[in-house]
């Protein structure tokens, strides 16, 4: 819906002021925006203007939450009966400028075109059948019409569509109209045995030489889709003109001949719907949605690259750069429900030093009391929140999936706040944290079995205080604001911290704390050259979710912390033992272990000391049994994968999000809508870090990965 934008009307221009939302019952557009006047005297006035994406028209507003049209004036919509033909020519007005294009078109239809590209995706809606979904498979993209099926449409849109053609291939040199339609899909009881019959995709295309290569990128993309258990095949099928069953073709061979225009159809199985009863299945939509958009976005960069003048750098780069209003909206929704609460310091006791000093005093056989800070908000309010997001308005496949990701990871913390200090809460974390695997239990053994207990590096004559190393963390946080005086991060010395702990934009430090001399630059750029530095790029994007962190993004937060300790020659044996501990623990610890058995076997088989131990325990038992520890070592070791196959380190820096994301950042990158990171860390400017990404790239141990911490003592000391 629009938002009402209370202003006032002076000089001759319209002043605003963000106001209140439109009531549910308005038919003002998505994108539409309303402007109520209010006269010099302070008396509201009846004319409004309101802006639908391509200008602006006057109304007035009947308090029903309807627009009405002032007297004498029409509503800048197409007629019933068809498309005018100045509609069309606003619209390829607009395109030759590279202007964007939202209209809205009969029958509930719409034209969306982002900017000048060499193709149109369309869907019509059948007259006399229901095909509920179908139009959602083309949403979210670049260029796109959905429009009616009806006969007496057809010449209208038909011209529509031959005046887009015409105009984006002057530019381009080709154009490619590729229409969707849906197609009855096989039935589970015609399976000859208990899987799922094969689906099949048809492609419909006339017999055009230079399509060929095209098709078969398609072709090739749609035999591998897999939803929901339905496999699938692709058919060809040649043509002289592509349409849906029952409607005339859009585009005939007269209409394109010297043209330079193609035309593919794709029927899509209705695999998403009940045909008796019409129910949609939105999950199965919305995964073959974002499935099909990839394919398509990948077919049309085919074409681009092979008939048009058109060079993008990827496929990705095809997709929408603007984004709707309520992408943003949801974004916006979705952080304020999360900078509400910060679940980690919520889950971290707040008395550490009593409870060492109640352990120690018990003689280390029972389990200390915890004590944490109060739930400032509401539980289930938050949630009522949540999933009061319609992020069922996100047209865009790439955003609704990342959105719809944090709104659960969301829920799942949310949950575990009401769960804190029972088993429930443990539950939670192995759902949203993960649990020990094989491989990292015997990656972290190996470890405790190879370091020995005691090690040089782990003996340091020097050490920084609290305060000395805080100041050197505001030393670093000043660095970066040198080339971006507006960021926000702060450093605090705190009394309820024990040891180092980053919350979104601030830097805490335990008051007791000590660091090691060879430790600390390391640690500088494990906390501010990686969670403070990644938050601080994030913050200077559109997108707020990237300095929030999108969901599951620690593995990669703390395995490229961890790795930046490597990049400043500080990675020490004894660090890396401590990390092979902490997961050994948290194995334990979801094995049934008790706090004074894992105690036992970390001090008795492991040779840890009381302090070291308890310091571990203290954050794995905490809140009911937290498994966040593990993303230490086993986002490391993926890390050093990612570097063995190729991985480029800078696109790290953009903001906090999973390894799995990366494709979808980089999508972001090509697209527009994100931008390359502005800060990096100060390590990277020292060639030695070259050096040592390259050796990652012949692949290595963790192991060999340590250092005796001689590198940039002196600044410490």
């Amino acid at each position: 819906m629009g938002r009402i934008i209370f202003g006032q009307w002076y000089d001759g221009a319209l002043h605003r002021e963000t106001g209140p939302g439109l009531g549910a019952k308005s038919t003002i557009a998505e994108s539409a925006e309303l402007y109520y006047i209010v006269l010099p005297s302070g008396q509201a006035a009846s004319p409004l203007i309101w802006n639908s994406g391509d200008g602006l028209s006057k109304g007035t507003f009947s308090g029903k939450g309807q627009m009405v049209a002032p007297r004498g004036e029409k509503k800048r919509q197409p007629p019933a009966d068809g498309i005018p033909a100045g509609f069309i020519e606003t619209v390829t007005d607009r395109l030759r400028e590279n202007l964007r294009v939202r209209r809205t078109v009969p029958e509930g239809g719409r034209l969306h075109i982002d900017r000048q590209l060499p193709f149109l995706l369309i869907y019509r809606r059948p007259s006399r059948r229901e095909d509920s979904g179908t139009d959602r498979l083309v949403v979210g993209e670049a260029s796109y019409l959905i429009a009616p099926g009806g006969k007496r449409y057809r010449e209208t849109v038909s011209s529509l569509v031959r005046a887009v053609a015409k105009t984006q291939a002057e530019a381009f040199g080709a154009f490619l109209v590729l229409e969707v339609w849906s197609v009855p899909m096989r039935h589970p009881s015609e399976a000859k045995n208990q899987d799922l019959p094969v689906q099949t995709f048809r492609l419909v295309a006339p017999k055009a030489k230079g399509i060929l290569t095209t098709l078969e990128t398609l072709e090739g993309g749609l035999r591998k889709v897999k939803v929901e258990g339905y496999r699938f095949k692709t058919e060809i099928v040649r043509v002289k003109n592509p349409s849906p069953a029952g409607m005339e073709p859009l585009l005939t061979e007269e209409d394109v001949r010297g043209a330079d225009v193609y035309r593919v159809g794709i029927g899509v199985p209705r695999i998403y719907r009940n045909d008796e009863t019409g129910e949609i299945y939105p999950i199965v939509l919305r995964r073959l949605h974002r499935k099909l958009s990839r394919i398509l976005r990948m077919g049309v960069f085919q074409f681009t690259r092979s008939l048009t003048v058109h060079t993008p750098p990827n496929f990705q780069a095809l997709g929408p750069r603007a984004m709707v209003k309520a992408v943003w909206e949801a974004d916006r929704q979705l952080a304020e429900i999360e900078s509400s609460f910060d679940f980690l310091l919520l889950s971290t006791a707040s008395n550490p030093q009593a409870a060492w000093a109640e352990f120690r005093r018990n003689g280390y056989d029972r389990p200390p009391e915890l004590h944490y800070r109060p739930v400032p908000v509401e539980p289930a309010g938050l949630k009522r929140a949540l999933f009061r997001i319609p992020l069922e308005r996100i047209e865009d496949p790439t955003m609704a999936f990342l959105f719809r990701e944090k709104q659960g990871e969301l829920d799942r913390l949310i949950t575990m706040l009401s769960d804190r200090g029972t088993q429930r809460f443990l539950y939670g974390s192995l759902q949203v944290f993960g649990g020990v695997g094989e491989d990292l239990a015997r990656a972290a053994l190996d470890l405790l079995d190879t370091i020995p207990p005691r090690t040089r590096d782990s003996r340091s004559r020097y050490s920084l205080d609290a305060a000395a190393f805080a100041q050197l963390a505001r030393e670093e946080v000043e660095h970066y604001r040198v080339v971006c005086p507006d960021i926000m991060a702060s450093v605090e010395v705190r009394e309820d911290i024990r040891g180092l702990l980053v919350s979104r934009n601030r830097l805490l430090v335990g008051k007791t704390v000590r660091i090691p001399a060879i430790r600390v630059q390391a640690l500088l750029q494990h906390e501010v050259g990686t969670h403070l530095l990644t938050y601080m790029n994030a913050s200077l994007q559109p997108l707020r979710q990237l300095k929030y962190g999108l969901a599951g993004y620690d593995d990669l937060q703390e395995g490229l912390a961890v790795l930046a300790e490597h990049f400043t020659g500080g990675l020490t044996r004894s660090r890396l033992r401590f990390l092979a501990a902490r997961v050994i623990a948290i194995s334990r610890m979801v094995d049934g272990a008790t706090f004074v058995d894992n105690f036992r076997e970390l001090v008795g088989a492991h040779g840890l000391t009381r302090r070291k131990a308890f310091d571990i325990l203290l954050r794995t038992y905490r809140g009911g049994g937290l498994t966040k520890d593990v993303v230490y070592l086993r986002g490391l070791l993926r890390l050093i994968k990612y570097f063995e196959d190729g991985g480029d380190v800078d696109i790290l820096f953009t903001g906090k999000f999973s390894r799995q994301h990366l494709p979808i950042i980089r999508e972001l990158l090509s697209r527009g809508v994100l931008s390359a990171p502005v800060l990096r860390p100060r390590y990277m400017d020292d060639p030695r870090t070259l050096d040592r990404i390259d050796r990652l790239r012949t692949g290595v141990t963790p192991l060999e990965l340590t250092t005796r911490g001689t590198f940039n003592q002196r600044k410490a000391q």
